[in-house]
């Protein structure tokens, strides 16, 4: 048994001092008062605040890899190692949209990698190729496409075979029926690259339709007599949102509006957006052949478009405190308890009874000071 004592401990949810956290091999049996720590019991203390390894519901790569380009079990692999680096000791891989066979790839890797065990990884997140042309961002439009009734049931197959399958779709070009087929097979099925109207995405939610994919982004906008895409994953409860808070996805004063304005029980949650950069330091990438430039924590196509973001969850978290739009316990929630509520894990996100040890350390400043997967530290 070990004891973590730390300057503070974040749960999940609270911040708490004078607390223990006991973990038995890689796993956390209890948060008890620092009076209670059993006799006999390694003592580990941290200098800075203890909490749960970060949960990102959106990453295309890290390492020097992106899942577009290594649609493989070692490429999956290799991005999870990147990012618990990083604290994102959980997430979820996220194909652009790709080639139809590129796409079955990365769906049968991400099967094998969930029964071979590599940790860390969530599932699939496929982002298109069902999207608004009008709206790709990044996106290759020559890929963009229809769903067929084939790739409903391939979709369908592969949410029976893995641990979770994310789509990310436009609910005016999918359309209710499928979306309704998708999610009552466990898809989760998230609204994005869209030009949806309110109407299009409250009928896209009631068939079962449960997140919108990085809000204010590639979307229809809040319109005074339109609500948009925006107007509806703020409005309507049953819609999660996934929120890119890197000072260049979003301007400051819309991610303060957007978390005052958020109505439950569907919540906001910080993702990365992350590409193959992430955790090196490489100066550019290429995607489907373009060049993506990183430049002064930005990445960008030639011609300015934003291509994911430069970003990892904990420096997320900072720019919201910064900027004022969430305290720190709300923020960090963002990142730890709130994803893995909205993908149904009760073993990660929170320091709780029976969670996996997966914890980071953040320093005075909320940098990351260290990160440890199932209690055994990470370099």
């Amino acid at each position: 048994m070990i004891a973590w004592r730390a300057r503070r401990l974040f749960d999940g949810t609270a911040f708490r001092t004078g607390a223990a956290l006991l973990t038995e091999g890689e796993t956390i049996t209890a948060l008890v008062p620092e009076r209670d720590i059993p006799d006999g019991a390694e003592h580990r203390f941290v200098e800075g605040t203890l909490a749960p390894g970060f949960v990102d519901l959106q990453v295309h790569g890290g390492g020097g890899v992106l899942l577009n380009d290594a649609p493989t079990v070692e490429g999956l692999a290799r991005i999870a190692r990147a990012h618990a680096r990083l604290g994102a000791t959980t997430i979820l891989p996220t194909l652009i949209t790709a080639r139809p066979e590129l796409q079955a790839a990365a769906i049968a890797a991400s099967i094998a990698a969930a029964e071979a065990g590599v940790p860390g990884l969530a599932g699939l997140h496929l982002e298109g190729p069902h999207l608004a042309p009008a709206r790709k961002g990044a996106h290759d439009g020559a890929l963009i496409r229809p769903m067929e009734d084939s790739d409903r049931a391939a979709l369908i197959d592969a949410a029976g075979r893995l641990p979770l399958l994310k789509v990310t779709l436009a609910p005016e070009i999918v359309g209710p029926e499928a979306i309704a087929a998708l999610s009552a097979a466990g898809v989760l099925v998230s609204l994005g690259h869209t030009e949806a109207r309110f109407e299009d995405c409250q009928e896209a939610a009631g068939a079962g339709a449960r997140m919108v994919t990085h809000l204010f982004n590639a979307m229809s906008q809040l319109g005074a007599r339109a609500p948009g895409t925006v107007g509806a994953a703020l409005e309507d409860g049953r819609l999660w949102a996934g929120l890119i808070a890197d000072g260049h996805h979003v301007a400051p004063a819309n991610l303060r509006l957007a978390l005052r304005a958020k109505r439950g029980p569907g919540r906001i949650v910080l993702v990365s957006d992350a590409m193959a950069v992430a955790g090196t330091g490489d100066r550019g990438f290429l995607l489907d052949g373009r060049e993506v430039m990183r430049r002064e924590g930005r990445l960008t196509l030639a011609d300015g478009t934003l291509a994911g973001a430069d970003l990892t969850l904990a420096r997320a978290v900072r720019v919201l405190v910064d900027c004022g739009a969430a305290e720190e316990a709300e923020a960090l929630a963002m990142a730890t308890s709130r994803p893995a509520e909205l993908l149904g894990r009760g073993d990660i996100g929170r320091l709780c009874n029976g969670a996996r040890a997966d914890l980071v350390e953040l320093d005075e400043t909320g940098a990351l000071a260290g990160v440890w997967r199932g209690a055994e530290r990470l370099a």
